[in-house]
């Protein structure tokens, strides 16, 4: 019997490659904090989900904070 030879398929995206470095300083409360959640919510990827998470909020304040033609009080009459 012949083994069958299978097709690799690229991937659709390719990963991105990750160049700069960030780093933080947190007191030992912090930490333990996250590392609560972390444990909580079986998140394995820490790197990830501090990733996720900060670009999360940057991206929806940026959203928030986006000029407009008119203020809110103008656009809520």
């Amino acid at each position: 019997m012949k083994k069958q030879s299978r097709k690799r398929l690229k991937p659709l995206v390719e990963p991105v490659k990750r160049e700069r470095r960030m780093s933080i300083l947190l007191n030992e409360n912090e930490q333990q904090l996250i590392d609560r959640y972390l444990d909580k919510y079986k998140i394995t990827n820490k790197s990830r989900w501090l990733r996720e998470t900060v670009l999360t909020f940057v991206h929806k304040k940026l959203e928030e904070d986006y000029p407009t033609l008119f203020g809110e009080h103008d656009m809520r009459r």
